[in-house]
């Protein structure tokens, strides 16, 4: 048996976790052993001292995140355990050999049933982002089982937890926990990106938008392409990749710009125009004539939690709205959401109070999501994000 604190929850809190979910929230917890501090594991029973499960301990509404439903010891095994875990799932759909993309995410939080952590693998260096102070201290172990399972295909291992824990009293710093990166150009369906996780957004890249970029080259050919919040380029670079007759990417970030020029210079066999513009993106598309035959808006999240969902979908809608005035009769929406609390229903209805408002008839002809390698956890609902439409503008 395991002697790490013990944490009682009220009579009839222990349904969530016997269905696997991974959070333990504040209001649940009946008593706790005494001078439990942050980040460190404890375990959790019933009211009627069942064992539940193990998890890092963290003030706040959710106060423990479990990572072993099973009683046991969570040492070197145990992390080795779980990663080999889920970079053999990436094996088996066919990314960690493929020979036109290399990179992608290989622990995506509570979907690998790790909570609190992401590791992404950017050909040869693993990113990883701690999400929760516990997580962050597995650090070194991390570490060790990736150079374990990856062997010579790992150059380095980079820590990039400073911004995720920022509001936490740890003082975390990021750092290069192994190695030293060979070089920082990935490729993925055939296209290069450099990645900047240092200073880049999330740990360098938006990965989960690989098999919606490549979709998006679909509807691209011979097509004037608007890529709005463009960020790095990825959009812009599939839809040239697809042989794009003209593509504008449009970010109110300058960094941004810089970043999709760099890329594009990686790709100089592209044949179509392309021009950036530092701009307001509504304010941008507000000024266009239905000019565009592809418009792609891919925001950040609008809401981080509950309190401002109304104001998101809100957002939502007037960027949408705006966009279906201005796109040419006949063109083509991609539409995404990554705010976790507007669930696929939500924003579906929020596009089609902008497509009554606006006036012109729309059909959906997909709806996408995140990729594989960022699973969603079957008892985890909160593990499915990424939103996405692909409309038709008559």
């Amino acid at each position: 048996m395991v002697s790490y604190p013990k944490i009682t929850l009220k009579k009839g809190k222990e349904v969530s976790l016997k269905r696997r979910h991974h959070w333990v929230f504040s209001g649940a917890i009946a008593k706790s052993d005494p001078g439990i501090e942050n980040g460190q594991l404890v375990r959790v029973f019933s009211n009627r001292d069942e064992f539940l499960g193990i998890g890092h301990y963290q003030n706040g509404s959710i106060t423990v995140r479990i990572i072993s439903f099973e009683n046991r010891e969570i040492d070197e095994g145990f992390w080795l355990e779980k990663l080999e875990a889920a970079y053999q799932m990436r094996k088996k759909i066919g990314l960690t050999d493929s020979p036109s993309t290399n990179v992608y995410r290989l622990v995506h939080g509570e979907g690998d049933q790790l909570p609190g952590l992401i590791i992404d693998f950017y050909n040869g260096t693993a990113v990883i982002q701690a999400h929760s102070i516990g997580m962050y201290q597995h650090r070194e172990q991390l570490s060790k089982a990736l150079q374990t399972i990856y062997g010579e295909g790992l150059q380095a291992v980079y820590d990039k937890s400073a911004e995720t824990l920022s509001k936490s009293q740890l003082k975390a710093e990021n750092q290069f926990l192994f190695g030293t990166p060979e070089t920082n150009i990935v490729s993925e369906h055939g296209c290069k990106y450099e990645i900047d996780w240092e200073k880049g957004q999330k740990t360098g890249f938006f990965i989960d938008q690989r098999e919606n970029r490549k979709l998006l080259g679909n509807y691209s050919k011979g097509k004037k392409v608007l890529n709005t919040f463009c960020y790095s380029g990825g959009f812009s670079i599939a839809a040239l990749e697809a042989g794009a007759k003209e593509v504008h990417s449009v970010d109110i970030s300058a960094k941004a710009i810089d970043l999709t020029e760099k890329n594009l210079l990686l790709n100089p066999e592209f044949k179509g125009k392309h021009a950036s513009k530092v701009a307001d993106v509504i304010k941008y598309i507000r000024e266009i004539d239905q000019d565009y035959d592809v418009i792609v808006l891919d925001p950040p999240a609008f809401a981080k939690n509950m309190k401002a969902r109304h104001n998101a979908v809100q957002g939502y809608k007037r960027l949408n709205a705006e966009a279906l005035k201005h796109i040419k009769p006949g063109g083509i929406l991609f539409t995404f959401s990554c705010s976790q609390v507007v669930d696929k229903q939500l924003f579906a209805h929020t596009i089609t109070a902008a497509a009554i408002e606006v006036g012109r008839n729309v059909k959906i002809l997909q709806y996408l999501s995140q990729p594989a390698d960022h699973p969603i956890n079957v008892y985890h609902t909160e593990t499915e994000y990424l939103k996405g439409l692909v409309l038709y503008v008559e």
